[in-house]
């Protein structure tokens, strides 16, 4: 039996998205944090940042992955913490801790595209804490971060928060936006600039 070329297609993204039921639900929950960098484990449907320990970014400077013993729920949103002290003091204010684009790459929203983000490439900015999808795409951002931080607002706020993680990430890598730049573009650029500085 043949497939023509449009049920091969047909097929392959349901394929595709019955294989990501996990990560799509876990990076969709249902309250109104979303979509968010975040895992399913065990019985904790979206854990942010794999675990990482939100609030130590700002009182320890540094990343510090969280206790699973110690946990709170944000809009249905698990955070893990290191110190009981770390778990109250994001109960008692969660969204002064919670990583700007729902914890997906800086970077990668000034694009309008929510993927990515390592909890251990990170950086504050005005009290607000960034994740960056590695040390090059922090570089990336850096090299005008007034205006990465103006595109990454704008596109969190009119397209990106709310929506279905995948199928905005999809749109994004097929409609690019107009400032969009590869990967290796963005590493010439770095380049350049460490080269100009010197």
């Amino acid at each position: 039996m043949k497939l023509h070329f449009g049920g091969m297609v047909l097929a392959l993204l349901l394929a595709l998205a019955l294989s990501g039921c996990g990560s799509m639900l876990a990076q969709n929950p249902r309250g109104k944090l979303k979509p968010v960098n975040a895992v399913a484990e065990g019985a904790d449907g979206s854990v942010m940042l794999k675990g990482a320990d939100v609030v130590a970014y700002f009182q320890q400077g540094k990343y510090v992955q969280g206790n699973p013993r110690l946990t709170s729920t944000y809009e249905e949103v698990t955070f893990r913490f290191a110190s009981p002290e770390h778990k109250a003091m994001f109960d008692r204010d969660p969204t002064r801790y919670l990583p700007q684009y729902g914890g997906y790459c800086a970077n990668g929203i000034a694009y309008g595209i929510p993927w990515g983000g390592d909890a251990d490439t990170w950086k504050i900015i005005g009290g607000r804490l960034f994740i960056f999808g590695g040390q090059a795409s922090k570089d990336a951002f850096g090299l005008d971060e007034k205006r990465n931080l103006e595109l990454a607002d704008k596109y969190w706020k009119d397209e990106v928060a709310g929506s279905n993680s995948f199928l905005r990430r999809i749109w994004r890598l097929v409609v690019k936006v107009p400032h969009y730049q590869t990967g290796e573009e963005l590493a010439r650029a770095v380049a350049d600039s460490r080269a100009r500085a010197q």
